[in-house]
């Protein structure tokens, strides 16, 4: 008998890959599953074999704290958000640092890539989205109109609407080709967005300090659900690929699966020893990988580590 995907998710191998200094902001997978992306307080972004676990490169650079990092669509590059007040392109070949992206007056919460590779979008605490060529670097258009600091940011499959998510307690959808309107607001959390993202249903899903998961159809401005049972503030969220399920987790809590055609949560995935900071599922939808404040790895991995190190010129 078929069952969904959310039926078939379970812990069948927890794997701790400990060699971050600092707090685990975000985690994305490259859209082969090959590579493990992460970055982290400790201001360096790692990359790590996702079969095997192995660290394999370092790309160093940043001055302050990663919060954000992305693969592009064809792998080729990865960008990363700072509180250095900077979004870094990266060669995912070399690990070279191609382009340093200065736009920003304060630190950078959130990058994204577009899913047809030709733009990117940024935001922070200056309150403003700023969308980038990938190919010149240079900046095509600034959104204006939060009133808090922009944490979170995400891309419609299209390529079309780019939704933030701000300390305002608002969501906005901007239109990127559109000359008669251009923007929409989502009204409805009691909190600070924290983190948004689109199903390839073109559903847009937004979380909050609020505790809540909420699901709206965003150009509508309808709401379809509102997710409860989160016992702290909602960090991130991703959606399976074919967008019927939905992985939350929030600050002090279990990761939640939620069921997309019901709202409904049908699972709790317990195994970090800290609270969760991202989350992310493989292209497949088959492994959901979680990133946490976690241990540190000690010194009997030294060894391993300069060998990685050496194999890619650091």
């Amino acid at each position: 008998m078929w069952r969904t995907p959310v039926e078939c998710l379970t812990i069948t191998d927890v794997r701790y890959l400990e060699r971050h200094k600092g707090e685990v902001n975000c985690c994305a997978f490259s859209p082969d599953c090959h590579i493990l992306l992460t970055c982290s307080d400790d201001s360096r972004l790692h990359l790590w074999s996702a079969q095997s676990g192995q660290l394999l490169a370092k790309a160093k650079g940043h001055t302050g704290p990663v919060k954000c990092c992305t693969f592009s669509p064809d792998c080729a590059l990865f960008a990363s958000a700072s509180h250095d007040r900077s979004v870094r392109l990266w060669s995912s070949a070399t690990m070279r640092c191609l382009r340093v992206l200065s736009g920003h007056r304060r630190c950078v919460e959130t990058v994204r890539f577009s899913p047809d590779g030709m733009w990117l979008v940024s935001g922070g605490w200056d309150k403003q989205a700023i969308l980038w060529d990938v190919q010149s670097g240079e900046i095509v258009k600034v959104f204006s109109g939060h009133k808090g600091a922009i944490q979170c940011s995400a891309f419609s499959l299209d390529s079309q609407f780019v939704a933030t998510g701000s300390w305002d307690f608002t969501v906005k959808v901007w239109a990127l080709q559109r000359v008669e309107e251009q923007e929409r607001t989502l009204q409805g959390h009691r909190g600070n967005v924290s983190c948004v993202c689109y199903s390839g249903s073109d559903m847009l899903v937004s979380g909050s300090w609020d505790k809540t998961v909420r699901v709206w159809l965003p150009w509508a401005r309808t709401l379809l659900f509102i997710l409860e049972g989160h016992h702290g503030w909602v960090r991130c969220l991703t959606f399976s690929r074919d967008g019927t399920v939905l992985a939350t987790m929030a600050e002090g809590d279990v990761i939640r699966m939620w069921d997309m055609s019901s709202g409904e949560c049908t699972k709790c995935l317990k195994g970090h020893r800290d609270s969760v900071f991202g989350c992310t599922f493989t292209p497949s939808g088959a492994l959901l990988a979680a990133g946490s404040a976690g241990s540190m790895q000690k010194a009997k991995d030294g060894q391993q580590e300069e060998e990685a190190q050496k194999a890619h010129g650091y």
